[in-house]
């Protein structure tokens, strides 16, 4: 008996990536009946509590040609493999070898042309130029608003990810992690934290533009709350501040916001394509603040400095706002 133990304590280890005792495992497995402890399915649910907390991603040091690039055309696949190579070409932030992660936000039960998730070209596009410089795993995943496995085929993203060779990935609760933030009085100390979106050697940030009713509008910054979980009610209550929080744990690599159709009211869900505009464009930059101020303003017509969330991320040096002082190219083709 005791060889099964040590071998299922060590399957344990294996499965949840953390330190399992024996008295630990002993504990859970009379609490929990013994069965649990033989079902992978259900013993990684019993041990979540155990998880140890994850520290903050470390980005690599990448240098890029433009501060931002912008690229307007018919062409999606077309624009977003160029808006990226302006930027130096997605070599710079995607090696051999490397475990990608591709965050798209596939938030809503709406169809493509409904403009509430990323195009799935753009994504498919992502995916297969990481893959093309390298990569030997890309996921993709979201924590969803609305039923994740209608989000993730009704908006196309899944099968688009999935033919051009991505890992989706539905993100269950065994998954998620304390963030352990350096600031020990941050609102998200402790807050569950998806552990793939820390745990990749590359992370590129692909929102939509669109309105958002409490948000104003979300962008790449916002993007990221798809990366955690708990109870999105209470992410919403000084949600700039959680933002900026956050923005400065992920530390995307790249960030491409996808406005080929944007939302323009009624957002984030939508829902009426009155709402959709088409732009035709791709925005790229390594800097989340800087995207999302030059967006709000050339798509919106709003002030980045006026949005809290914004604001409040480049007050935490998380990126720059969109002034004349910034190097941006901005193409049509």
């Amino acid at each position: 008996m005791n060889k099964k133990i040590e071998k299922a304590v060590s399957k344990a280890k294996k499965i949840l990536s953390v330190e399992v005792t024996r008295k630990t495992f002993l504990k859970t497995l009379a609490a929990g009946g013994a069965f649990l402890a033989f079902s992978s399915n259900t013993a990684k649910k019993a041990f979540a509590q155990n998880t140890k907390s994850i520290g903050p991603r470390t980005r690599r040091a990448v240098s890029t040609d433009y501060d931002l690039t912008a690229v307007t055309g018919k062409d999606i696949e077309m624009i977003t493999r160029k808006c990226v190579d302006l930027l130096g070409g997605m070599g710079r932030f995607v090696k051999s070898g490397d475990t990608a992660v591709v965050k798209p936000n596939i938030g809503w039960n709406r169809a493509p042309e409904y403009a509430a998730n990323t195009n799935p070209l753009v994504v498919a596009t992502v995916v297969k130029m990481c893959f093309e410089n390298g990569a030997k795993t890309v996921k993709v995943f979201d924590n969803t608003c609305n039923d994740r496995k209608l989000c993730y085929v009704n908006s196309g993203i899944s099968q688009a990810a999935k033919d051009a060779g991505a890992t989706v990935l539905y993100m269950d609760d065994w998954k998620y992690s304390p963030a352990k933030f350096l600031k020990t009085d941050a609102l998200m100390q402790d807050w569950p934290t998806y552990r793939d979106a820390i745990e990749c050697d590359a992370f590129i940030n692909v929102p939509i533009a669109k309105t958002h009713g409490s948000g104003t509008l979300t962008l790449s910054i916002k993007n990221l709350m798809g990366t955690v979980g708990g109870n999105r009610g209470q992410m919403h209550w000084e949600m700039d501040k959680k933002l900026a929080e956050l923005v400065n744990f992920i530390q995307p690599d790249l960030n491409i916001i996808d406005a080929v159709n944007i939302l323009t009211a009624n957002g984030p869900r939508g829902g009426n394509l009155a709402d959709v505009a088409r732009r035709d464009t791709i925005i790229a930059s390594t800097d989340p603040v800087l995207a999302d101020s030059y967006a709000s303003k050339t798509l919106f017509n709003i002030d980045g400095a006026k949005i809290p969330h914004i604001k409040r991320s480049a007050e935490s040096g998380a990126g720059v706002l969109f002034s004349g002082a910034a190097n941006i190219r901005v193409e049509k083709i």
